[in-house]
């Protein structure tokens, strides 16, 4: 069986990682594909959860996120396409570093807009309401903006349909511009 790769679409609320990732997942080259929704994972969280975005929130973010991994990990080994949407920042890579150290295609891909716009964004959807969309993109939209050493791996969205974003992200995967390297 032939090994899947690992889409990572990531970036601060707003910016069109649930669209882009869909839509990526489903149209995707490969016989099989899986879309994982981390927000599905932080759900799962019954009793002692910590709103993702508090400085508190950590080393539960952590296991989150290994445990998304774990499964994304898992579905590429079963030959998936798998595209993970979720909020990863480049403080959080260490776990897919690793995971691209291991011989995994993980390819990181941070899609920004501006403030401006992803509050545009935010605010127009229903998911948790207008005051907690606003904190969300408040405590979220600086940290996706400075990437460091991870700066080609953001793809700038503010002025993009969805379905152009897409056609972007594809373009990209292709060339393997988002490619980590360990």
């Amino acid at each position: 069986m032939e090994e899947g790769r690992i889409v990572l679409i990531t970036g601060a609320p707003g910016t069109g990682k649930t669209t882009v990732s869909a839509q990526v997942a489903a149209g995707s080259a490969f016989a099989k594909s899986v879309h994982l929704h981390t927000d599905d994972f932080y759900h799962c969280l019954a009793k002692g959860a910590i709103p993702p975005h508090l400085p508190q929130s950590h080393g539960q973010n952590l296991v989150v996120i290994e445990a998304f991994l774990a499964a994304a990990r898992r579905f590429a080994q079963g030959g998936y396409d798998v595209v993970v949407d979720g909020i990863v920042g480049p403080w959080f890579l260490g776990p897919w570093l690793r995971l691209a150290g291991d011989g995994f295609a993980v390819h990181y891909i941070v899609l920004q807009a501006s403030r401006r716009e992803t509050l545009r964004r935010a605010l127009g959807r229903a998911k948790l309401g207008a005051a907690a969309n606003r904190e969300l993109v408040d405590a979220m939209w600086e940290p996706f903006q400075h990437l460091g050493p991870y700066c080609g791996h953001g793809l700038e969205t503010t002025d993009l349909s969805a379905e152009e974003t897409v056609s972007r992200v594809r373009q990209g995967l292709a060339e393997g511009a988002f490619l980590l390297r360990p």
